[in-house]
C-alpha cells in the first residue's frame, strides 16, 4: 500500500468544451463549480515530462466541480499540438466510465430522459456477488459514459465480508 494513502481525491478528464461540460455537470447532474485554474503551456519539455502530452500542447483552462459526497471532478480543455483521438469505447485501452450512486434508479433515469440525456438501454439487475444492485449507462453531450448505480439494500457479497461498500444510509467507519 502507498504509505499514508486515504482514497480518491479527484477524477480528471478532458472535454472538448468546458462551457458545454459545465452546463451538463451543473444543470443536469447537480454539481457545484468549485474553482478554475488558468491556462498552462511551456517552451521546454514540462508538458511532456509532467503530464505526458506533446510538449507544445496547451491547457486552455481547468475547472473543478463537486458532486454530492464524492470526489471532485477536474476538467481540462486542451489545444493539443498533435491532435486528439475520439472518445474511447469502454472496450478500448483507456476506456472508462464514471459511476454515480442514486437512491431511486427509476426516478433518476426518468429525470435524465426528461433532460434529453441519452440513457443507454434500461436498468439492469446484477446477479451473483452484485445481486441487489441495478445499473444503467448514460452519455454526456461529448460522448463520455457515466453510469447510475443503486443498491439500497446492499449487495449479496456483503454478507460474506467485513469490507462493505460505503452507502449514504450507513455511518462512515
Amino acid at each position: 500500500m502507498i504509505p499514508t494513502i486515504h482514497g480518491t481525491d479527484h477524477i480528471g478528464f478532458t472535454v472538448p468544451n468546458l462551457d458545454e461540460a459545465e452546463e451538463f455537470l451543473v444543470d443536469v447532474l447537480g454539481a457545484e463549480h468549485i474553482y478554475t485554474l488558468g491556462s498552462k503551456s511551456a517552451t521546454d519539455d514540462w508538458m511532456q515530462v509532467q503530464i505526458g502530452v506533446h510538449p507544445r500542447t496547451k491547457i486552455r483552462e481547468i475547472r473543478f466541480y463537486r458532486l454530492g459526497n464524492g470526489s471532485n471532478f477536474e476538467l481540462f480543455e486542451y489545444d493539443s499540438a498533435d491532435g486528439q483521438l475520439p472518445q474511447p469505447a469502454n472496450s478500448d485501452i483507456g476506456g472508462h466510465h464514471l459511476a454515480l450512486y442514486v437512491d431511486d434508479m427509476d426516478a433518476a433515469v426518468q429525470y435524465l430522459r426528461n433532460k434529453g440525456v441519452e440513457v443507454m438501454g434500461t436498468p439492469v439487475k446484477s446477479a451473483h456477488a452484485a445481486e441487489g444492485q441495478r445499473w444503467v449507462y448514460f452519455r454526456a453531450p461529448w460522448g463520455m459514459q457515466f453510469e447510475l448505480v443503486s443498491y439500497p439494500n446492499g449487495k449479496a457479497y456483503e454478507a460474506t465480508t467485513t469490507r462493505k461498500l460505503w452507502h449514504p444510509r450507513q455511518p462512515a467507519e
